[in-house]
This record gives C-alpha cells, structure tokens and sequence, in this order.
C-alpha cells in the first residue's frame, strides 16, 4: 500500500460546532461521500468561545470552525475542505463534469458562502453586540436582509438555466447544495419567508428527504443542546 493509499484510510475528524453554516456543508460532503468522522465538538459561545483557547488556535489560525484532520494533515475552509473531499474520494461527485457546469455550480456555492453567510456568522453579530451595541431586532434585521438579498441572486441563477433539475445541477446533490441547505436552515431560523424563492425552497426539500442531508441536521450533531 503506497503512502497515498495510507492516508485516504487514515481517520477523519471533523471540529464542528453543531449551528456552523460551514461545518454544516462540510457534514453533507462526507455524508453524501460515505464517509465516517469523528465529530470534535468546539462551542462557539461557551466560556467565551473555544475556538478563541490556544489549543484551538493552533489548528485553526483564524479560530474558526470547522477544521478538518485528515492524517497528520489539517484541512481548513469548508469550501476548501470540500473540494478536497471531492478529490481525495471521487465517487460520487460533488461537481458536474465538465467545466461549464463546474463553474455553474461553484458560482452559486461561492454566492452563499462568500456573499452571504460572511455578513450574518457568529462572529460578525457577536461585534454588533459587544463594540457597538446594537439592539437584537436591528441585528436580526441586518441578518434577514443579507439573506433576502442573496436569495434574490440565487433565486435567478438557480431559475433560468435548464441544468438546474430535482437539485442545484441536475439530479444528483452537489458543491452548490451544500451550501444552500445550511443557508435556507438560517433563513427559517431567523424567519425569513421563503414564498418568494420557490425553486430554493423546492430544492432545499428535494435535500432533507436524503438521509445524507437530514443526518447533517444541526438538532442531530453530538454537541447539539438537548431538548427536555
């Protein structure tokens, strides 16, 4: 067995907080590939935030979640992480297959990772709260606002081509529907009404019927506070 062969068997470890939108994608990528993890919890608000100790620090430079170990390899990003995931174990693909698509597909991931989950994450609300005193229903507002103005783009890019289908590309979840299901799960969060986004909306249940998917739920991780 070669040294490559060694370390796509060596054990996965995903550091997760259970209500990450990136740990959330980075759960449906392993899921949809088959593949078992070990769940490391780090809480994001208990004691100040475990992603802020020095221990955490030292796997994730930008004290964020997720991370993942692979090996004696640590992967950081969760876009990053799933192509990665998608490289390392092809089958089944997270990407179409030709270059086109793939940039179809990256587009609207990138326009949910990178233009709208950024302006409403922990982090940025935490700011909000602590530096300048920013009431909750403004901070909740400014959450809901981002999220509309996504979906908007997302709405139209996803209606006017022909290989959107049952998910963001044709009939077999991807890349891009990593990334919207943990975004429609904060637009319910925060009760945004998705009547005006039906092919989201649409796909988004075409997703959680999938046993990949509602495995990934945020209410089903370990570190998910229980209800009594």
């Amino acid at each position: 067995m070669s040294d490559g062969d060694t370390m796509i068997h060596d054990t996965l470890r995903l550091y997760s907080y259970w209500r990450s939108s990136a740990a959330y994608r980075v759960r449906i990528a392993l899921n949809l590939k088959h593949l078992h993890y070990e769940t490391v919890p780090v809480h994001l608000l208990e004691g100040g935030g475990q992603q802020r100790t020095p221990e955490y620090h030292a796997i994730h430079p930008q004290s964020l979640v997720p991370a993942l170990k692979h090996g004696n390899r640590i992967f950081r990003q969760s876009m990053a992480i799933i192509e990665y995931l998608d490289e390392t174990w092809p089958d089944p693909p997270l990407l179409p297959a030709t270059a086109r698509d793939r940039a179809r597909a990256r587009a609207i991931a990138q326009a949910i990772a990178c233009d709208v989950h950024p302006l409403n994450n922990l982090r940025v609300l935490q700011h909000f709260e602590n530096v300048w005193n920013v009431p909750s229903p403004e901070r909740e507002e400014w959450v809901r606002h981002w999220i509309r103005e996504g979906f908007v783009a997302v709405e139209a890019m996803l209606a006017e081509q022909l290989s959107t289908g049952t998910f963001c590309d044709g009939e077999m979840p991807g890349l891009a529907d990593c990334c919207l299901v943990p975004q429609v799960y904060n637009a319910k969060r925060f009760s945004v009404d998705l009547d005006s986004y039906p092919t989201i909306a649409r796909i988004y249940d075409s997703c959680m019927q999938l046993p990949a998917f509602d495995a990934a739920r945020p209410e089903k991780q370990p570190d998910a506070p229980t209800v009594s």
